[in-house]
């Protein structure tokens, strides 16, 4: 009996899966009829490359899909195109009509691929704004903690009255032009 499995292959805790058709009996990573595609998980959104031809083709003539292989077809339209074939096979509907409606599916697909990935994005940047905005209010605690710490208190000089003000100037200006001339003639 055939079935359409994964067979693992990478390196350990990252692994990457191809897509098979092999004998139920052969080993998980043994001997395979066909390689249909591969699947990596470990991207976001998984990675799936598919042949979609082949994969309805081995469904077709009766290989049986296993359940994380059923979930991949599934995903990728292949499920749908198998059902619309029988139905042409049957009769029920015509080519035409089934290259329609999987045509109409993957349209609608691709917009809700597209929904996913806005939304995702959008996720992702508003909590980089909310990571941003802690980290500023981090910062700016740090900041005014460091200019506490630091901080100079400087003594309140008692104020003299309106009258002194101005005497009290001309005496601080006095030593400093003295100390300038000391400068000149040390030099």
């Amino acid at each position: 009996m055939l079935k359409i499995r994964l067979a693992r292959r990478g390196r350990k805790k990252m692994a990457m899966y191809d897509i098979v058709v092999a004998e139920s009996t052969s080993p998980r990573d043994g001997r395979f009829v066909e390689k249909i595609g591969t699947y990596n998980p470990n991207l976001d959104p998984a990675r799936i490359v598919l042949n979609n031809g082949r994969a309805v083709h081995w469904l077709m003539v009766g290989a049986q899909p296993t359940d994380t292989t059923r979930a991949i077809l599934s995903h990728e339209g292949v499920m749908l195109q198998k059902h619309l074939q029988v139905g042409v096979v049957k009769g029920a509907i015509t080519q035409d009509q089934a290259d329609a409606k999987l045509a109409d599916w993957k349209e609608n697909k691709a917009g809700r691929k597209a929904d996913t990935a806005d939304v995702k994005k959008q996720a992702a940047d508003k909590a980089r704004q909310e990571r941003l905005a802690a980290e500023q209010q981090v910062n700016a605690a740090r900041a005014e903690a460091i200019a506490a710490k630091y901080k100079v208190e400087e003594p309140v000089a008692e104020e003299a009255p309106a009258d002194e003000a101005p005497a009290a100037a001309e005496t601080e200006e006095a030593p400093a032009a003295e100390a300038s001339t000391d400068e000149t003639a040390a030099e």
